[in-house]
């Protein structure tokens, strides 16, 4: 398995979607999920990942179209998922530009060998264009690989707690992380309390949101905890 890969998980079934992520997680994966088409397109307007996992069935724009389109931007490999098994329908998601095409209901394993397989076909011809992952919130920029965080052309200042706080969530978009989950990867000594870690994400909302108490992009999501939603 690529160390430390991070999927994409698009499915507009909200149980499919949390058992998706626990299990791959489980398996050493990083993984954002996206609840349709729309939310996709705004994480991966922000953000690169070593593969994308998606339901072809969604409301709105189906997993094939959204398949077609982000060929014609990215090489990022693309793993269909869908209760539609006929040849016909798996011609159309591999034309599309899928890498694989895994037909519904199926075991967990088999859908980490296929990931795992698919992952040792690439890494090679992807190292060789190397691409910064930045996430963008308004007119906020935070450059992942640097950890540097920038509003237009003037650098925000991080303390080293803000600094890893972002690195957590820069790690999982759009994936609520419980005040333990942060206090356990960011704390260090007295600031091991919730309400330390509270305190930190005020002032990280003031350097990233237009009005930190109507925050949009460093969400709190009500019994657990905090996400970040970038565009």
């Amino acid at each position: 398995m690529q160390a430390d890969a991070h999927l994409l998980i698009v499915d507009d079934d909200e149980r499919i979607r949390g058992l998706l992520q626990k299990f791959l997680m489980r398996n050493g994966f990083l993984v954002s999920v996206a609840r349709d088409a729309a939310q996709a397109r705004r994480i991966l307007g922000g953000l690169e990942f070593d593969m994308i996992v998606m339901d072809v069935m969604m409301p709105g724009e189906d997993g094939v179209t959204l398949t077609r389109d982000l060929r014609r931007k990215m090489t990022t490999p693309i793993l269909l998922l869908t209760a539609r098994g006929e040849t016909a329908n798996r011609i159309e998601g591999l034309e599309a530009g899928a890498d694989d095409y895994l037909v519904k209901p199926f075991e967990p394993k088999e859908l980490l060998l296929r990931i795992n397989a698919i992952l040792r076909r690439v890494p090679q011809a992807r190292a060789a264009e190397p691409v910064r992952k930045v996430i963008h919130m308004g007119a906020v920029r935070y450059d992942v690989d640097r950890g540097e965080m920038w509003r237009g052309e003037a650098q925000v200042r991080l303390t080293a707690t803000e600094a890893q706080l972002m690195r957590i969530f820069a790690a999982q978009p759009g994936v609520a992380l419980s005040r333990e989950k942060l206090v356990g990867d960011a704390a260090r000594g007295d600031a091991a309390q919730e309400r330390a870690v509270d305190v930190q994400i005020t002032r990280l909302r003031r350097k990233i949101e237009d009005d930190a108490k109507a925050p949009r992009y460093l969400q709190t999501v009500r019994g657990e905890g905090y996400m970040l939603q970038p565009d």
